[in-house]
């Protein structure tokens, strides 16, 4: 079953229940799945969608940090549930010893002796970790592995 299949479903669950907080994320997520797919006149891939749902919640991330700091516990509370509503389409996260031994060994196979490697290794990296892991600590994780 695709993720797009799996979020209809998703959603059909949460309407059925009377979730309607829990279906206007999801048709949120939807709707921006759709706008991307009109854009590129392309059926996406779950690796593409799985993208936009990261994407999504580094939004709602950022939002709910945002939120937090100016006192809005009302709006912050809103970002995180959603947050919660999102995440469960992603595949589990890798910690951060797994995410060291992937870096270490993509700089192995690939040579990346400095930080003008950085480039390559995370490619490989990101490509190896596709929605396991957030680009953020990736980066310092290489940067970190590199400058050592």
């Amino acid at each position: 079953m695709t993720l797009k299949t799996t979020l209809t479903e998703a959603t059909k669950t949460a309407m059925k229940a009377k979730d309607m907080e829990r279906v206007k994320v999801l048709r949120n997520v939807q709707a921006v799945i759709k706008q991307v797919e009109i854009d590129g006149q392309k059926e996406l891939s779950d690796k593409e969608v799985l993208a936009i749902l990261q994407k999504q919640i580094k939004q709602r991330q950022e939002s709910h940090d945002i939120y937090t700091a100016n006192g809005r516990d009302d709006l912050a509370q809103k970002e995180q549930f959603e947050m919660e509503v999102i995440s469960v389409f992603l595949p589990e996260q890798l910690d951060e010893a797994q995410l060291t031994n992937i870096i270490k060994d993509t700089i192995t196979k690939l040579g990346a002796t400095s930080m003008k490697d950085m480039g390559a290794v995370m490619s490989v990296v990101k490509e190896a970790t596709a929605g396991q892991a957030d680009p953020a600590l990736l980066s310092g994780l290489v940067k970190k592995a590199l400058t050592a």
